[in-house]
């Protein structure tokens, strides 16, 4: 199974962030304890589906881990927002959902095999 496929799998037990994040458990420095209370409160968006897309956000901590850069990278996260908002629609769950319009642009597993994918284009 690849490693979209695999976050897609999880997502079914685990919220979208985690997902992500225990998508890539096999070469991240954290366990996998850890890395569902990293990611614990960041399903349906931040802020309860208005915010950010979980997906999104554990894709950007697995760049910020793997990267060893403690300045962050703001180039590889801005280009990662981009692609990933070209490919689902949106950034923010409540818009990727269709909360407000009554049209979902991009389920959660394509959201999260969408992040997954953009990460192993950068790593």
């Amino acid at each position: 199974m690849n490693r979209a496929d695999l976050g897609a799998e999880l997502k079914r037990s685990n919220n979208c962030c985690q997902a992500v994040l225990l998508a890539f458990e096999d070469i991240l420095p954290l366990d996998r304890d850890t890395l569902l209370l990293l990611g614990s409160h960041f399903g349906s968006g931040m802020g309860g589906m208005m915010g950010t897309c979980g997906a999104l956000v554990g894709a950007e901590m697995v760049l910020g881990i793997l990267s060893g850069q403690p300045k962050g990278m703001n180039g590889y996260s801005r280009k990662m927002f981009g692609a990933f908002e070209e490919q689902c629609g949106a950034s923010r769950c409540i818009d990727i959902k269709g909360v407000v319009t009554g049209h979902m642009l991009c389920s959660c597993e394509d959201c999260v095999r969408n992040a997954i994918k953009l990460v192993e284009e950068r790593i």
